[in-house]
């Protein structure tokens, strides 16, 4: 084999491994994207990247002009250095030629995630042991300290598994591969059930049911019947603590659940918006000037949470980039929609491919979902999880569209 061959494996090894590490360590996953990096460059490989520069790379400019114009261009260079998470798009789509790779990284992902969840598992009943030895009030005790399995955050371990677990349902939904499918239907039901106990609302409760319920929809009547009486079942048979979080959406505990302050952020973060339409206030400038922003008329002191940012990425990308910069993101989310689903109606499609698209579909709605209210693709392991499914996606586009070109050149 040549070395330029060796090199080009390598690539292809690095970068699939940037993209499964991320699930345990981000430290590891930037260190293989850097060298997937480097290696692809020398290797003489193509160098490709989907069809999405122009708004990905209008957002970006958007972001450097928001920096410049905040008067504290420093403060703002941690958002230039996460431009660095979208290389995991080049690197992938440059070295995944086939639906084959991506069926690998699924099911590596499926692995993984599914060891997580069964740490996150273990620690929800290390907890609760915790609790009850110390005669603490449990609810407020868990919130406090919710479980992470392989991530920091408990956020960061529910937004992967979330993207993680809605990719693995597409497959057993729609993939053609009874053989080893078989092995995937425990680890999704970990998965679920870790997602469960983790008890981040926006999570379990709005961007899985609703990614999940679109699957089911584009599978047949039958699976969303089965869907809605798997959830049905999930609650009656959740311990208590998850139940009492359900019903925090419309009875929350005014001291431990966090609707108020997501009420704060969504107030402040609109003055901003009203103050700095255009360029915003800057990338990193929401934590140093939220005070700055909250009405006079919002009771003091602010309920207990975090306000460092705004907990909806929407808003988020409002305050700090300006309208522009949240209507070039909104671009890119529609051009990728778009290119997905006109992939969808070709009939060369394969039944594998579709379960990837479709599960990219799922993936971001339930991302857009739940970034209603969280600043959910501000952390760099759940963008990079949402990136990479996103560019397997592309993946798909691609092969399609070479063997239509294929065929008419046939013709």
């Amino acid at each position: 084999m040549s070395n330029q061959r060796l090199l080009q494996r390598a690539t292809y090894y690095l970068a699939f491994g940037s993209a499964v590490s991320i699930l345990f360590s981000i430290a590891i996953s930037q260190i293989l994207l850097a060298l997937a990096l480097v290696f692809l460059l020398i290797s003489g490989q193509k160098l490709e990247f989907p069809p999405i520069r122009l708004p990905l790379a209008t957002f970006f400019l958007i972001t450097v002009a928001a920096i410049l114009a905040s008067g504290d261009p420093r403060q703002g260079a941690p958002q230039l250095r996460k431009f660095f998470v979208f290389a995991i798009v080049f690197v992938i789509f440059s070295t995944f030629r086939d639906i084959r790779q991506v069926r690998a990284l699924v099911i590596s992902w499926a692995a993984v995630a599914t060891c997580s969840a069964l740490v996150g598992v273990a620690q929800f009943f290390q907890r609760r042991h915790d609790a009850l030895a110390q005669n603490a009030d449990y609810y407020d005790f868990y919130l406090d300290r919710r479980i992470t399995g392989f991530a920091g955050h408990w956020m960061t371990f529910g937004g992967e598994l979330m993207m993680v677990l809605l990719v693995l349902a597409a497959v057993l939904l729609f993939s053609d591969r009874p053989r080893w499918k078989r092995y995937l239907w425990p680890a999704a039901v970990i998965i679920w059930a870790a997602i469960a106990l983790g008890m981040t609302r926006c999570i379990f409760l709005l961007g899985l049911p609703l990614g999940l319920l679109y699957l089911a929809w584009r599978r047949g009547t039958r699976f969303v019947a089965a869907l809605l009486f798997a959830i049905a079942v999930g609650i009656a048979v959740a311990p208590a603590t998850v139940r009492e979080r359900i019903v925090s959406v419309a009875k929350p505990e005014p001291e431990t659940d966090s609707n108020a302050h997501r009420t704060v952020c969504r107030i402040a973060g609109w003055q901003m918006v009203k103050a700095h339409p255009w360029l915003g206030l800057g990338p990193e400038q929401i934590a140093v000037q939220f005070d700055r922003y909250v009405p006079a008329s919002v009771r003091r002191p602010l309920p207990r949470g975090w306000y460092g940012h705004l907990h909806n990425v929407y808003l988020q990308y409002a305050a700090e980039r300006g309208v522009p910069g949240l209507l070039s993101f909104l671009w890119l989310l529609g051009v990728i929609v778009a290119d997905f689903v006109r992939t969808l109606r070709q009939r060369s499609l394969t039944p594998e491919g579709r379960a990837v698209l479709h599960g990219a579909l799922a993936v971001m709605i339930a991302a857009l979902a739940e970034g209603l209210f969280e600043y959910n693709l501000g952390d760099s392991e759940v963008l990079t999880i949402f990136l990479s499914v996103i560019t397997c996606g592309y993946v798909v586009v691609r092969q399609v569209s070479q063997a239509s070109t294929g065929q008419a050149d046939r013709v």
